[in-house]
């Protein structure tokens, strides 16, 4: 066989496995990505600054990759992964309350109940922002359903 056509082959199998990844996880990372939340430190949030994580400071988690702007937020984020992540994966929560997925930006952001939450963009937050205990009430039933689609 050419060598030209086992790379090519070697390069599809390659893409076909990391999307084959990226579709294991949970977590909203994107098509050709593990990385969660956009890049960004999920424990930055509850600090009340989102900052983008290091590339060279993450951990794995249920598949997907987290990254974190220090080695102190990592440690936080170890101890206990489930206070950080965002909700429903890090999709838009006002998208799963409408029974959906769309990707949740990170740069559109709320800590409610002490649980982060991301939405699509700015004009759906403000929607979000109307009525967030209701929509997260909706959103909590639809999740195991649309996650399991």
């Amino acid at each position: 066989m050419p060598r030209h056509l086992i790379a090519a082959l070697t390069a599809l199998c390659v893409l076909c496995f990391g999307v084959a990844a990226a579709q294991s996880s949970p977590f909203f990372t994107g098509r050709l990505s593990n990385v969660a939340v956009g890049g960004y430190d999920p424990v930055s949030y509850f600090d009340g600054t989102p900052q983008r994580g290091d590339r060279q400071i993450s951990r794995t988690y249920r598949g997907a990759a987290f990254r974190f702007a220090n080695q102190e937020n990592l440690e936080r984020f170890s101890a206990d992964p489930e206070a950080y992540v965002p909700q429903y994966g890090g999709y838009c929560a006002w998208a799963v309350a409408q029974g959906s997925l769309s990707k949740g930006d990170p740069r559109y952001w709320a800590i409610v109940g002490g649980k982060l939450y991301l939405n699509y963009d700015e004009g759906v937050q403000a929607l979000w922002d109307r009525d967030r205990a209701g929509l997260i009430e909706t959103a909590d039933a639809n999740w195991p359903e649309i996650l399991d689609r």
